[in-house]
């Protein structure tokens, strides 16, 4: 009897530490009420953002957090995003507000788009209460912005507005780029459609730029994607697949953005290039190559006769 009594008082005490210890290291770090924004980038795990949050001076026990997360299984729920916090939360409240979600939210828009689908790549992300005015002031603000508006991962509140996005995605092209022409912005968003990495992207260029310089038609199946996509998609900007494979019938699409009916560049960008493609496109590269084609493993293969590409056609594509 007298071991039980041992054991319970030891058991009770123990576990009476544990309650101080909680107890203490819960409370607020401070008593100052100003907020701090406090950023989660993506792929940072629970450890790393309790960490993190005690270097930033907003928690007192990162341990207790990690604990408490892995317990709850919160851990796994962390959302990537900014967050607006204080240390004079407690280490519960300061989960609570994790928990809620980030007042901002990272947006990943990818190399190429049009700005039809940058659209609603917002709209899937942010979910603005009403879809269609965000589609239609998105597309209003961009209207003749195809090109400039730069593809990166932002950082944009819940509730951001177009005009606050096109701004910011403009005035990141301006931070990035800098003595680029209009042509070569062109040149850069057909590269963009065209090539498949880094490697292929200058040489490609120079390719293009050869071809204007001698007169011979770009013959550039993206821009008749384009072309085609403008009328076929235009009552369906939600759900359009917009670069689907080119037809033989749209081959003779009339619009000047068909570059194997009309020579010459289209009159603006098709797409929204990535940094890679618009340093391409100003640095290009010289060669001895006319023709290029893509074939089913998305392996190049450069030609410098018509003889030569029509050769790979039928060997790489069986046509």
């Amino acid at each position: 009897m007298k071991k039980l009594l041992i054991s319970f008082f030891f058991l009770l005490a123990s576990f009476s530490l544990v309650l101080l210890f909680v107890y203490r290291e819960a409370k607020p770090v401070s008593n100052d009420t100003s907020f701090k924004y406090f950023l989660i980038v993506k792929g940072t795990g629970a450890s790393q953002v309790a960490n993190n949050l005690g270097k930033s001076g907003l928690l007192r026990s990162p341990i207790l957090f990690k604990l408490y997360m892995r317990l709850t299984g919160l851990s796994q729920k962390i959302q990537a995003g900014q967050y607006k916090l204080s240390s004079s939360y407690s280490l519960f409240k300061t989960i609570s507000e994790i928990n809620k979600g980030p007042i901002e939210v990272w947006v990943t828009i990818p190399e190429g788009l049009r700005r039809e689908q940058i659209a609603e790549k917002f709209i899937n992300v942010l979910n603005p209460s009403d879809p269609e005015i965000f589609r239609s002031e998105f597309l209003d603000l961009s209207k003749g912005k195809e090109g400039y508006l730069f593809p990166d991962t932002y950082l944009f509140p819940w509730d951001a507005r177009p005009s606050l996005i096109v701004s910011k995605m403009l005035a990141t092209f301006d931070a990035k780029i800098k003595d680029i022409t209009v042509s070569e912005i062109i040149v850069a968003s057909l590269i963009e459609r065209e090539t498949l990495n880094d490697e292929e992207r200058p040489v490609v260029a120079g390719i293009i730029f050869k071809r204007l310089k001698n007169g011979w038609p770009l013959q550039i199946d993206a821009t008749v994607q384009y072309a085609s996509a403008t009328e076929r998609c235009k009552n369906r900007l939600s759900d359009c697949d917009w670069w689907q494979t080119v037809t033989k019938d749209e081959i003779g699409l009339t619009s000047r953005f068909n570059t194997y009916k009309y020579p010459g560049l289209p009159p603006s960008p098709i797409a929204n290039a990535g940094l890679t493609s618009l340093n391409a496109a100003m640095s290009p590269e010289e060669s001895s190559f006319w023709f290029y084609l893509h074939d089913p493993s998305g392996a190049i293969h450069y030609a410098k006769t018509l003889e030569e590409h029509n050769l790979n056609i039928s060997r790489y594509l069986g046509k």
